[in-house]
């Protein structure tokens, strides 16, 4: 499975106005955090991979979800395409648990507050991401190797929203937070 995805800055009014005169539907209103971690036989940050558990939640329900994901390297210097693998898990806590016991360590954790639309076949995601501000991004997947079409397809995305791809955001928010420490 590949992950085509297109990030930006951005004014969520703005967006959010734009996307309701587009009819796009909205689809999710949750909260997410991130635990990413450290391997022990390699430096993900060389490696540009990733691997984190993520815990989501809904505002104002006590349940939540969770979920482990590894995410490969960026295939191109055009978007934040990359190989991803996700699966869920039924309890994070004893998953943080295997990977401590395997030699993993966390590295850092991600906080978010995500509304997430569907519209013209893709995902547009709008985050308030602690410490970091207002992003969108647009983002499919394909399980083809057919990236190039995905990422023009959310680039015409964002140009319907009023966005410039060109002001994309390929590092990752654990990148930029890491990067402001």
């Amino acid at each position: 499975m590949y992950e085509v995805e297109l990030k930006v800055r951005a004014d969520h009014e703005t967006v959010l106005q734009r996307l309701d005169e587009l009819d796009a539907d909205r689809e999710n209103h949750i909260q997410q955090e991130d635990t990413y971690y450290d391997a022990p036989h390699r430096n993900f940050a060389q490696t540009d991979e990733a691997l984190r558990i993520r815990c989501v939640s809904r505002p104002g329900d006590d349940s939540s979800a969770e979920r482990v994901t590894y995410k490969g390297p960026l295939l191109e210097a055009e978007s934040k395409s990359r190989e991803e693998f996700e699966t869920r898990v039924e309890d994070g806590e004893t998953m943080n648990e295997i990977l401590h016991r395997l030699g993993f360590s966390p590295a850092a954790t991600v906080t978010k507050e995500r509304t997430e639309f569907a519209f013209d076949g893709y995902t547009v995601t709008l985050d308030a991401v602690e410490g970091l501000g207002e992003f969108v991004e647009v983002e499919t997947e394909t399980e083809s190797a057919d990236i190039e079409t995905a990422r023009e397809g959310a680039r015409a995305v964002l140009d319907r929203l009023g966005l410039d791809s060109d002001e994309q955001i390929r590092t990752s928010y654990l990148g930029l937070l890491l990067a402001d420490e």
